[in-house]
C-alpha cells in the first residue's frame, strides 16, 4: 500500500539531501520561523516541513499543482486529516511499545510479536477503512481521491477475515505441525510448517450432520455412532515421544526443531508487519507537511491576512507577478497585519531595488524568496495573488558581519560566496542579492556588481537586487533593457516611510539624513 501524498507516483523520501545552500537560505530568509511556525513544538513536524519546503525546487508544475489540490482538501476537511494522521501516529508508537523479550532473534520471539504487532495494526487498518469509506465522498483532489480508493480496494472484509484466520491459527494452541526429510548423515532437512487439520466442538459437529428432517435426539445418536466408529477404527501410524519433565537438552532439542519449522513464517510475518509499519510510516510523514501548512494557516487566518494559491508558470518562462505579497516570516514575528506590495514583472529578469533607507527594500526581497519556495513546495503563498515561473535553484548573496577571525576581508568573503553560488547554479535560477558588493568604494563595488549581474543575466538566471550603488543601479537603468525592472523604496515628503516599492528610477542618496534626524530628535 502506499500513499502518495506529496509526490503521484513515488514517496517522499524523509532522508534526501538538502540543497548545498540550505543553511544560506535559512539564515537570510529567516525560514526557522515559518518551520517553527508550522511546527508548533512538534519536531517531527519541524522536521518534515524543513524537508519538504527546501527540497521543492526540484518540482515540476504537476507535482506543485497536484499538491495544492490535495492542500484545498486538507483545509476543507481539517479535522478528518488530523484524525488520520492521529491514526498513523498512534500505530506507530503502539508498535515501538509491544516488547520483544530477551530472544530478539529467537524464531518464536519474532513470530510471537509480530502476531500482536499484525492484530493492532489490523484494529487500526479498520478505523482507516472506516474513515476511507465514510468521508470520502468530501474530498476531491487527485491524491486524497486515489488514496482512499486503495483502501476501500485492499482492505476489504475478507482480507480482514483472512488476517484473523491466520493469527489465529499461529498462536499453535494444538501445537505445530511440522514435516521433515532425512538428509546427508540422517540429518533433518527441508523442514515445513504444516497446516493443521480444522478441529470443531462437539456441538459444531452435531449441527454440521444433522439433516434438517431429523429430530434433535435422533441426530445426536447418529453423531454418537459416527464417534464410536472413529474411535475404534484402524489409526495411522505414527511414533510418540514424551519429554521427562527434568530432561533439559531435550526440551530445548525439541525447542530447536520447532524453530527451524516456524522460522520462514516468522520472517514472513515481520516482512508483512514491516511492510505495514511502513505504510504507516510514510502516511504520518506525508501528512506531516499538511499538518504543518494548517497550523500556518490557522495563525495567518488568526491575524487576518491573506493567503492564496500561486499559478506556477514552466522554469523556461518568466513570469513574476503578485498582488499583495507580504514577508510571512514578519508577520509570524510580530504577530499582526504588514505592509504588502503589488509587482508584475513578467518577462523580466532582472528586478533592481533602491531606495530610502529603512523602507521595505530586505523585507520585500525576502518576501521574494519565501513565496518562490512555498510555492515550489506545493503551498499556499502570502499574497492575494501570485505567479512565477519555477526555478532550478534559489541562491542568497547577503551582506554578513565582519569575520570574527580576521582570515579575510569583507570583499574577499563576500566573492568566496559568490565563487560558490556560480559553481551550483543553473540556467533557470535565481538570486536574491542584499546590498553585496558594498564592502569596497561606490566606484569598485559598482563595477564588480555589474560584471557579475551581466554574465549572470547571459545565462538567463532571474535576478533581484537591492543595492545603494547609485553608479550600478544607473548604468543599468540608463542601457534602458527590456527585461529589468526598477523598483524604489517609497519615501513620503517629510520622510516618513510607507514601506511600499513602486515603480521608479535610481536616485542618487538612500536619505539617510532622514534616519539622522529622526534619531537626535528623538534623544533631544
Amino acid at each position: 500500500m502506499k500513499a502518495f501524498l506529496l509526490y503521484p507516483n513515488q514517496d517522499f523520501d524523509l532522508k534526501r539531501d538538502l540543497p548545498s545552500n540550505e543553511q544560506a537560505l535559512i539564515q537570510d530568509l529567516e525560514l526557522n520561523t515559518l518551520f517553527e511556525a508550522m511546527a508548533r513544538g512538534d519536531k517531527f513536524l519541524f522536521e518534515v516541513a524543513q524537508k519538504v519546503v527546501l527540497s521543492g525546487l526540484d518540482n515540476d508544475p504537476e507535482t506543485i499543482l497536484y499538491r495544492q489540490n490535495i492542500l484545498k482538501d486538507c483545509l476543507k476537511n481539517s479535522a478528518i486529516v488530523r484524525e488520520i494522521y492521529d491514526l498513523a501516529v498512534k500505530a506507530i508508537e503502539r508498535e515501538k511499545k509491544i516488547y520483544w523479550g530477551l530472544l530478539y532473534n529467537h524464531p518464536d520471539t519474532i513470530l510471537r510479536r509480530s502476531v500482536e504487532v499484525l492484530q493492532m495494526f489490523v484494529g487500526m487498518l479498520k478505523k482507516l477503512k472506516y474513515i476511507a469509506t465514510d468521508q470520502a465522498a468530501g474530498f476531491e483532489s487527485e491524491g486524497f481521491t486515489r488514496f482512499f480508493a486503495m483502501l476501500n480496494r485492499e482492505l476489504e472484509d475478507d482480507y480482514f477475515a483472512g488476517i484473523q484466520n491466520h493469527l489465529r491459527e499461529l498462536k499453535f494452541r494444538h501445537g505445530v505441525l511440522i514435516s521433515v526429510e532425512l538428509g546427508k548423515g540422517n540429518k533433518g532437512t527441508h523442514y515445513i510448517l504444516r497446516q493443521q487439520a480444522k478441529r470443531q466442538g462437539w456441538l459444531q459437529r452435531v449441527l454440521a450432520y444433522m439433516p434438517p428432517e431429523l429430530e434433535v435426539v435422533e441426530a445426536i445418536e447418529e453423531q454418537i455412532k459416527s464417534w464410536l466408529e472413529q474411535i475404534f477404527a484402524k489409526k495411522p501410524s505414527a511414533y510418540t515421544f514424551f519429554i521427562a519433565d527434568r530432561d533439559q537438552n531435550g526440551a530445548r532439542a525439541l525447542s530447536e526443531l520447532k524453530d527451524r519449522g516456524i522460522n520462514l513464517v516468522a520472517n514472513a510475518l515481520a516482512q508483512s508487519t514491516d511492510h505495514i509499519l511502513s505504510f504507516f510510516t510514510m502516511l504520518r510523514t506525508e501528512l506531516a507537511f499538511y499538518l504543518g501548512c494548517l497550523n500556518l494557516h490557522e495563525q495567518l487566518t488568526h491575524m487576518r491576512e491573506p493567503i492564496s494559491f500561486p499559478l506556477p508558470a514552466p522554469p523556461g518562462e518568466r513570469k513574476h507577478a503578485f498582488e499583495g505579497l507580504y514577508d510571512v516570516c514578519l508577520a509570524l514575528t510580530i504577530k499582526r497585519k504588514i505592509v504588502s506590495n503589488d509587482v508584475v514583472a513578467d518577462n523580466k529578469n532582472l528586478v533592481i531595488i533602491t531606495g530610502a533607507n529603512q523602507g521595505g527594500k530586505s523585507t520585500f526581497l525576502r518576501s521574494i524568496g519565501l513565496a518562490q519556495l512555498m510555492l515550489q513546495g506545493g503551498m499556499f503563498v502570502p499574497a492575494e495573488s501570485f505567479c512565477a515561473n519555477i526555478c532550478d535553484g534559489l541562491f542568497t548573496h547577503y551582506k554578513r558581519k565582519e569575520d570574527a577571525t580576521m582570515s579575510s576581508g569583507k570583499l574577499d568573503e563576500e566573492l568566496s560566496r559568490m565563487s560558490d553560488i556560480v559553481n551550483n547554479i543553473t540556467s533557470n535560477s535565481m538570486v536574491l542579492f542584499n546590498e553585496s558588493f558594498a564592502a569596497t568604494n561606490e566606484r569598485e563595488g559598482s563595477e564588480i556588481a555589474r560584471q557579475i549581474i551581466c554574465a549572470l543575466l547571459e545565462k538567463h538566471i532571474k535576478l533581484f537586487f537591492v543595492t545603494h550603488l547609485y553608479e550600478f543601479a544607473q548604468s543599468f537603468y540608463d542601457k534602458q533593457i527590456e527585461n529589468a525592472i526598477f523598483l524604489r523604496a517609497e519615501r513620503q515628503a517629510d520622510g516618513g516611510r510607507t514601506f511600499k516599492l513602486i515603480e521608479g528610477k535610481p536616485l542618487p542618496t538612500s536619505y539617510g539624513e532622514d534616519l539622522y534626524q529622526r534619531i537626535f530628535k528623538r534623544e533631544a
